[in-house]
């Protein structure tokens, strides 16, 4: 049985048509992408599945007793709030040390819990934000382009760790990105969006398609294949390879 079934699925805000006839389903345990321009409909799709939108037309169906583990895109933390992670991962629910120390090796955010939130870098703060979605031990995790804020040796990293969660905890993973020359090799399926599903596939399928080629041009095929390559490089984990967001890295679009 699907973990979650989306059906004709439509959404309007604001009285535009933001998705309309979106249909696909997730499986246990693989990793779905969501590509697509600005303003595709992207992260609205994550809030309808959510619950956090409403839709106009069609359905949003989940496993029953379906747990989702969720990292946003961004989440403000006020610099005066004087926070640690230790005390951010008990909100709102209070977990244990050893739950909060388990959750932080696995998201390769170890040694943290006692760091300012606010003096986090950018890579941290996501590491973070994942550590506490995995608090909910999801068969679901969802992440709405996680990876902003970070260079490209960071986010390769991260989607490294998102692939071993994957593997250890058996979850399903459906992230919407920007970056296409590093998700196309942490993906099994890749669903190209433009307000409805242009095209949907194997990465290789999604990346020769002439739909996607009308939205991103022709090289991005090269950069995946030059991602495939570094893909196999071994990386040390314990070192961050991101820029904070108010330093200027990021992630090139």
């Amino acid at each position: 049985m699907s973990l979650a079934q989306i059906r004709n699925l439509a959404v309007r805000l604001g009285g535009q048509t933001v998705l309309h006839d979106v249909t696909f389903a997730i499986d246990p345990g693989e990793i779905v992408t969501i590509v697509g321009p600005n303003g595709s409909g992207k992260s609205t799709l994550l809030r309808a599945i959510l619950g956090a939108e409403r839709p106009s037309a069609g359905s949003v169906t989940l496993r029953p007793g379906a747990r989702i583990g969720y990292v946003p895109q961004k989440l403000h933390v006020d610099p005066t709030l004087p926070i640690t992670v230790r005390r951010f991962l008990s909100l709102p629910h209070r977990v244990t040390d050893a739950e909060a120390r388990a959750a932080l090796m696995e998201a390769g955010a170890d040694g943290l819990a006692r760091r300012q939130m606010s003096r986090l870098s950018g890579g941290q703060f996501q590491r973070v934000l994942l550590a506490r979605a995995l608090l909910a031990r999801p068969d679901l995790l969802i992440l709405d382009e996680a990876t902003q804020g970070m260079d490209q040796p960071g986010s390769a990293a991260f989607y490294r760790l998102i692939e071993r969660v994957r593997r250890e905890h058996g979850c399903a993973v459906l992230m919407v990105s920007h970056e296409l020359h590093v998700v196309m090799a942490a993906s099994d399926r890749v669903i190209c969006l433009n307000g409805h599903i242009c095209c949907e596939g194997a990465p290789e399928h999604v990346a020769s398609a002439p739909e996607y080629r009308a939205l991103f041009g022709t090289g991005t095929k090269g950069a995946l294949a030059l991602y495939r390559h570094e893909h196999h490089h071994s990386h040390d984990h314990s070192h961050d390879h991101d820029h904070d967001a108010q330093s200027g890295g990021g992630a090139p679009r």
